[in-house]
């Protein structure tokens, strides 16, 4: 290994562990989704069973196992924590930004250390490495067989084409056939668009497909024989009935992915957009002319991911039900052409000086992004930004952080400092959340504070159930209390004593579920509003 190599090791490994590693558990999971997959990997675990996800003791069968898997050896070596529920994401982009940065090295060497620092830096790849999840999993094994497929194609050895094949099976155990499908939809129409129809047919390798076989389908094949239901909830319900309709009330605009993109790609989106522009002018205007073949390659490349950025986003806008981690693969595609676009510009005899638009605009929106990142606790609280001199702080400081930014671009150096110059506002954002904002967020997004308020209260264990609260809490108190949880509108009232939680000033409400029986109000937790009661057995005429 180099000095060079070692070096780059070091730094990316440093960055990976403060941007994905650092402060997991400085907030307790949010959301349903979280703590649902997170409870899912503990019971499957408890169970000693790794072929049925299961949620309060029912087959749980809406996706894959591969996060599961991550989680349950992540529980096994450091125990069932939110740290521990989130590593896994935070492992997957970690591999992410390894492969970026390989590919480059041996395919597009002098932008290594750029395409994976900009990988690792996007928001999307911050914000899903840190999430309990599958969508971190799915955009790295989906990545990772779009980089090992350009290898083959460019390099021609099979091992590539073998990689590609692993990698578009863990996607399949990741997130189900999306991978697959978006895998042959880019090759299939990159094969038209480059005028390489043989491409397809070379794809097509025996051994490729018995490898992708015999490592995606025996948990499918196990898992149907274990319950019958398996096809029915995963392959139609949960990807052909969650394409085709609004089934699970995720609605959204067919623009709802361009915002999205652009969001996920900062604070890298304005040269990630010049990028792609210039790319496709390029590619539109030589696609016909014969040049040398390194050139060609060059421009084939640029098509290649075109296509990788585009076609999941256009596919999954077309989907009745969106949510914002569903385009996360396409991602990488958005930074590897702003490594390329660096590579073409770097080569230049001015040395790279970028154009005065580009450099205030990604200026602006670096500095712009330690304004939220600052006051993100206090969002999650109040639901707007603060006024008064706090904000006028706040904003003077992003002020002097894009002046610091676009002083740097427009000096001699130009774009080759334009990596670090970037990541010092998403470091300072990213320690802004977890410093400043961690604790309102944990207080007012996450079920953890409420569930420790109880247990403090309880003098011996009792079910929970809940009433007229949102789904978020009723998966994040199952986790946190590992058990089910009773839903008053959904299960009935549970004849035994137990514990309730509803929203504050419901008394009336819930004595009305609870007929004649004894209530008694425990305690109150403000920043969710939300009241806690000790429910009597039925026929129970005191209160304990």
């Amino acid at each position: 290994m180099t000095t060079r190599t070692r070096t780059d090791v070091l730094l990316l490994a440093g960055f990976c562990a403060f941007l994905f590693f650092y402060g997991l558990g400085q907030f307790g999971l949010v959301g349903a989704d979280e703590p649902r997959y997170a409870q899912v990997a503990r019971e499957m675990l408890e169970r000693r069973d790794w072929i049925t996800p299961v949620l309060g003791g029912q087959a749980w069968l809406e996706k894959p196992p591969l996060y599961y898997w991550q989680a349950m050896v992540a529980y096994s070596l450091y125990g069932v924590s939110d740290a521990a529920a989130r590593a896994p994401s935070a492992f997957d982009a970690t591999l992410l930004v390894a492969a970026v940065y390989i590919f480059l090295r041996r395919f597009r060497p002098g932008v290594e250390l750029d395409g994976a620092l900009i990988t690792a830096s996007c928001a999307g790849v911050i914000g899903y490495a840190r999430a309990a999840g599958t969508d971190m999993a799915l955009a790295t094994t989906f990545s990772m067989a779009m980089l090992a497929w350009w290898s083959w194609r460019e390099s021609g050895k099979r091992a590539y084409l073998a990689a590609f094949y692993v990698f578009v099976a863990l996607g399949t155990l990741a997130k189900g056939p999306v991978a697959p499908f978006l895998s042959a939809l880019i090759i299939g129409l990159y094969a038209v668009a480059a005028r390489e129809s043989r491409v397809v047919l070379k794809t097509l390798w025996l051994p490729g497909l018995a490898l992708f076989c015999a490592i995606s389908l025996p948990w499918y094949v196990a898992v149907q024989l274990r319950n019958p239901e398996f096809f029915r909830v995963f392959f139609l319900q949960h990807n052909l009935e969650r394409f085709s309709s609004n089934l699970y009330h995720h609605h959204a605009p067919f623009w709802y992915y361009l915002p999205v993109t652009l969001l996920a790609l900062a604070p890298w989106t304005v040269f990630s957009a010049a990028a792609f522009v210039e790319s496709a002018r390029l590619w539109l205007r030589e696609r016909s002319a014969r040049g040398p073949a390194k050139e060609n390659c060059e421009l084939q490349f640029q098509l290649f991911l075109l296509l990788w950025l585009i076609l999941p986003v256009l596919f999954f806008s077309i989907s009745q039900s969106k949510l914002p981690g569903y385009i996360l693969p396409a991602v990488p595609a958005g930074a590897l052409l702003l490594a390329d676009y660096l590579q073409r510009h770097l080569k230049q005899e001015e040395g790279g000086t970028p154009a005065k638009w580009l450099v205030v605009s990604h200026a602006v929106l670096a500095g712009a992004c330690i304004v939220p990142a600052l006051f993100a606790g206090y969002v999650a609280m109040q639901h707007h930004l603060p006024r008064g001199r706090a904000v006028m702080g706040a904003l003077v400081f992003g002020c002097v952080l894009a002046a610091g930014v676009a002083f740097t671009l427009f000096s001699r150096a130009g774009l080759r400092m334009l990596r670090f110059v970037t990541l010092i506002p998403v470091v300072l954002a990213v320690a802004a959340v977890l410093k400043i904002g961690s604790t309102s967020l944990d207080q007012t997004l996450s079920s953890r504070p409420l569930a420790r308020q109880i247990a403090s209260v309880e003098t011996y264990s009792l079910p929970l159930a809940v009433f007229g609260v949102r789904r978020e809490m009723e998966y994040g108190l199952a986790f946190y209390r590992n058990q089910t949880i009773g839903r008053y509108e959904r299960d009935s009232v549970p004849a035994e004593e137990h514990l309730l939680v509803a929203p504050e000033n419901s008394r009336t409400e819930v004595l009305r579920q609870v007929a004649s029986r004894r209530i008694l109000l425990l305690g109150h937790f403000a920043p969710q509003h939300i009241d806690y009661y000790w429910v009597a057995a039925a026929g129970s005429s005191s209160a304990r």
